[in-house]
């Protein structure tokens, strides 16, 4: 195989790896050595592939730290070419996503109060944090995506997060994104954000009923503010 194909094959795995979200934003990537180690490359020649990913804003690269996904990795995922792990979210409407959420987010709870730990409630309330830190939609929505992925890690079931990164990946798509700017005025954002802390307060305390029911409430008055049912 030439080098020139060995690059392209390296470029499509680190794609890949942003598309399926397995590389999440802040997510510190292996290192050159690592890389060449990995793909038969030359430094330099993975040098040259991890800088034309940085020109596309993908990643970012900091002197003595190392390469990180963009934190704007949500927002630029769109400009990604398609790959296997992207064509099950190009392929799901917003209706048919917002119908996905509202039977398996509630679905899982059970799940979810009985094996998260102090960590994953660590990571909700960082979510939550962040999604009212935000000062862009796309900043907002990557961290309000975020919170449900992390709930749904807390099921610790291997399946049940694979499924949630599809939704995600979903989310990423353009007509959602379009959904979502036209129907997140700053008074929404704030009604989301205090119903995301409610739920993660009830599940902080075990209590499956109220979170079920606030999940679902949660869910439907997203449907309706996006889709208008």
């Amino acid at each position: 195989m030439r080098t020139t194909d060995h690059a392209l094959a390296l470029q499509e795995s680190i794609l890949e790896n942003l598309k399926s979200r397995r590389w999440r934003a802040g997510h510190r990537i292996p290192t050159e050595r690592d890389f060449s180690a990995e793909s038969g490359l030359s430094r330099s020649a993975v040098r040259r592939v991890l800088a034309a990913l940085k020109a596309r804003g993908l990643i970012t690269q900091t002197v003595g730290s190392g390469t990180y996904v963009s934190e704007r990795i949500t927002e630029l995922l769109g400009t990604l070419p398609d790959t296997g792990a992207g064509s099950a979210g190009s392929a799901t409407s917003p209706a048919d996503l917002m119908s996905a959420r509202l039977v398996l987010e509630p679905a899982i709870i059970d799940m979810v109060i009985g094996n998260a730990t102090s960590a994953d409630f660590v990571r909700m309330d960082e979510c939550c944090t962040r999604a009212e830190a935000a000062t862009t939609l796309e900043d907002f929505e990557h961290w309000d995506s975020r919170l449900h992925e992390v709930i749904a890690e807390a099921a610790h079931n291997t399946f049940v997060a694979s499924v949630f990164q599809l939704m995600n990946q979903a989310r990423s798509e353009a007509e959602w994104g379009m959904l979502k700017r036209r129907s997140a005025t700053p008074e929404r954002r704030l009604e989301y954000q205090q119903e995301h802390r409610a739920l993660v307060a009830a599940l902080k305390q075990r209590d499956a009923d109220q979170a079920k029911s606030l999940c679902m409430a949660h869910l439907v008055h997203v449907r309706s503010n996006m889709l208008g049912y």
